[in-house]
């Protein structure tokens, strides 16, 4: 009678592990016993995400490797995340997400009074966030691709005092409507604000005062006219987006008689489009619960509190003729073409996203019947540092997927509205 129990238990036993070594050849990774950093568990409240649009265009074409984004965020190993901060996008209200809404084993202290946060890694006393809340403007004022690429390494080693050649940064930004975000600068200038002691280092230099001319005279430009702050030809509010995210070391810095106009702008677009593409993550201010979404599900971190669709902004207050707007749009031109490139790319990652997470449900369903009884948590994520075979679709169920896609959109039009900021705290490097 033992010997009939034991050869039945080896049967059960044995059954067991060959349905689980082969889930994990079909699924390799899906199967979890916990969440790798204890962060992000399968236990939702609810959906709190829309539905991608089933009637959305895709305009340009991307391939799976733009569109996966998984990342293996070692915080107790040497990862950081790099926060690019391009003014009104938006950056203030995420930047404090960072730093106050991340369900972390060691969440960032952040006091009273103080204008930084300290966010250390659960197991020593090194920062895992590069941001304006939690380092400072530490490489100056807002700065740019060019500024931060060549600053944080350094500037983390003398922080931490040592030398370390194994960091991986990963960094992120958001993105706003040109035309939106424009209007919010002249009015955030318009109260004073000016920014002027950002560094805009570059190829080791700041530019000279003949490479960038000021718009102003005396200590600000408060109380200028929308008009006077289009007719400034160095204002650096026309494209400052594309400028940001591109390489200027490209085009010789500021210096405008390196390469004709023409050839600088094509340069700094193409240059800012395959930096966003690069980027660990990329979001859009008129999108904040997508936003949210793409970020908890490229680093596995999860937000405790969901992100809110401000409807009530600054630039939303501007009542604008058709040939203003026109100006605003001929000003940000090369802004305009890359907001539309990263808007696609940012719907198409979404769409890709929810559509693998759909895939990983039903599997989770399937398997979940298949071992009831048996004990096991079945997790939705794929293991680090390896892709699901399950999770890339065909390209006919993907179609099939898009259509069937249907419920909640987000209610986000050409021009959605973000929060309004205080005025910047100037921390010079």
């Amino acid at each position: 009678m033992v010997e009939r129990s034991s050869k039945f238990l080896l049967i059960v036993v044995g059954s067991v592990c060959f349905m689980l070594i082969l889930y994990q050849y079909v699924a390799p990774g899906v199967i979890n016993f916990g969440s790798p950093h204890g962060y992000f568990t399968e236990e939702d409240e609810g959906d709190i995400f829309p539905t991608p649009d089933p009637h959305y265009v895709k305009k340009y074409y991307f391939p799976v490797r733009d569109l996966e984004r998984t990342i293996d965020f070692q915080i107790k190993g040497e990862d950081v995340i790099v926060f690019l901060h391009i003014q009104k996008t938006g950056g203030t209200t995420f930047g404090r997400h960072l730093v106050q809404n991340v369900r972390l084993e060691v969440p960032c202290d952040c006091r009273p009074g103080q204008k930084k946060c300290t966010c250390y890694r659960p197991n020593r006393k090194e920062t895992w966030l590069f941001s304006r809340f939690s380092t400072g403007w530490s490489c100056g004022l807002h700065a740019d691709w060019t500024e931060l690429t060549n600053c944080v390494p350094g500037v983390l080693n003398k922080k931490e005092n040592k030398q370390k050649n194994l960091r991986k940064f990963y960094y992120i930004t958001l993105l706003r409507d040109p035309v939106s975000r424009y209007l919010s600068e002249w009015r955030h200038v318009q109260r004073g604000a000016t920014w002027k002691t950002s560094l805009h280092m570059c190829d080791g230099r700041t530019p000279t005062p003949e490479e960038l001319p000021s718009c102003y005279e005396g200590s600000d430009w408060s109380g200028c006219t929308l008009q006077q702050f289009m007719d400034c030809p160095y204002n650096l509010a026309n494209n400052r987006q594309v400028r940001m995210l591109a390489d200027l070391s490209l085009v010789g810095c500021y210096n405008m008689s390196t390469v004709t106009e023409k050839k600088r702008a094509q340069l700094l677009l193409e240059s800012a489009k395959k930096n966003l593409r690069d980027m660990a993550f990329f979001g859009l201010t008129e999108y904040q619960r997508k936003t949210q979404f793409l970020f908890e599900r490229t680093f596995r971190l999860r937000f405790i509190r969901p992100f809110m669709q401000y409807n009530s902004t600054r630039a939303a207050g501007v009542d604008l003729d058709n040939g203003t707007i026109q100006r605003i749009e001929e000003l940000n031109e090369l802004d305009m073409e890359l907001y539309d490139y990263a808007r696609d790319l940012f719907q198409q990652r979404y769409q890709y996203t929810r559509q693998q997470e759909r895939r990983l449900q039903r599997i989770k369903s399937h398997m979940q019947q298949s071992h009831q009884g048996l004990g096991l948590g079945v997790s939705l994520w794929p293991s680090h540092g390896r892709q699901s075979s399950v999770s890339t679709l065909e390209d006919g169920e993907l179609e099939r997927e898009e259509r069937e896609e249907g419920g909640r959109t987000e209610e986000a039009g050409s021009r959605l509205p973000t929060e309004d900021y205080m005025n910047q705290i100037i921390n010079r490097w």
